[in-house]
């Protein structure tokens, strides 16, 4: 078993919302590993499934764009909020969007595409600007949708300027219809999902490994009961059946109509539109995503500053 650390012991807290002898114990049942022990915590009733840690690293901007069929969002990191407010670093961030539709939207590709304005790469683009503003950048994620017949609406959340923001949204959307009513509810489908940030598109294209971990949580939760198998495993169906309902995006209330799912108002939509619509793609970018902020001492640094 691995060491339990203090540490540790409050990125659970950070994470479940769990008191420290709970989570102390979970990772000590789990052998300190992090994940399980969330699921360990939930199962007991401790800590919600969508409780995270709301700290990150990450600052900068997601910049949207689009050109025909085709649209791409990207993230580009700063150190600090600042430099994120700085109209350079918001050109770098919209030229680099740009540039990302010509490519296929990996960020290998995107990275190593001509940016026009300085006839060098995105990568040495943004090493020349490290270089002027005098703070750390990177090109952090970046993902392209298409469609041969449709649109790709995209929606930029709290936008900070033309495109730019802290969360951004693309909805691609299959049909021979109208492009302009099209382009009308692929634009409130990204708000729903900039919202929701619903897992999948369809219940079943949940990813098996996240579906069969709820399940696993479910049936502790079950058992708990003292039921009978026969009947815990009923429980537990319906449970799952609830959890796709509200992770999966067709299946999800619309926050824009609650009253409908969003099958249901693409469904109404097909009317303005004149033909079928069929949902074939979404990305959803929240800057900063998955990363942990580094913690440090203030008192520590300037103690160290004074002595050097």
């Amino acid at each position: 078993m691995s060491e339990i650390t203090a540490a540790m012991v409050k990125e659970l807290r950070e994470k479940t919302g769990a008191g420290m002898m709970d989570c102390k114990k979970a990772l000590a049942e789990t052998g300190g590993d992090m994940e399980a022990a969330i699921d360990w915590l939930r199962a007991k009733g401790i800590a919600k499934a969508d409780k995270k840690s709301g700290r990150t690293a990450a600052e900068g901007l997601i910049g949207v764009s689009s050109q025909g069929t085709k649209a791409v969002v990207v993230e580009v990191n700063s150190e600090t909020d600042f430099v994120a407010r700085n109209d350079a670093f918001q050109e770098l961030v919209r030229g680099i969007a740009k540039v990302a539709v010509s490519t296929d939207g990996t960020v290998e590709a995107v990275a190593a595409a001509t940016y026009p304005a300085s006839g060098k790469s995105v990568s040495d683009t943004i090493k020349d600007a490290i270089a002027t503003i005098g703070e750390n950048m990177n090109l952090r994620r970046s993902t392209a949708l298409s469609v041969e017949d449709g649109v790709v609406a995209t929606y930029i959340h709290n936008a900070v300027s033309d495109g730019l923001g802290k969360l951004g949204v693309l909805v691609a959307l299959k049909s021979t219809g109208d492009k302009e009513a099209l382009n009308a509810i692929g634009r409130q489908v990204a708000m729903h999902i900039a919202a929701t940030a619903p897992l999948a598109i369809r219940p079943e294209e949940v990813d098996a490994a996240v579906a069969e971990r709820e399940r696993n949580v479910f049936i502790e939760q079950s058992r708990a009961s003292g039921k009978p198998d026969n009947i815990i495993e009923k429980m537990v169906e319906g449970r799952m059946r609830k959890f796709f309902e509200e992770v999966a995006l067709l299946s999800q209330a619309f926050v824009i109509n609650p009253d409908l799912t969003v099958a249901a108002a693409i469904k109404e939509a097909e009317k303005a539109v004149g033909a079928p619509i069929e949902v074939a793609g979404m990305a959803r970018l929240l800057l900063g995503e998955g990363v942990e902020k580094e913690e440090t001492d203030f008192a520590a640094e300037v103690a160290a500053a004074v002595k050097g």
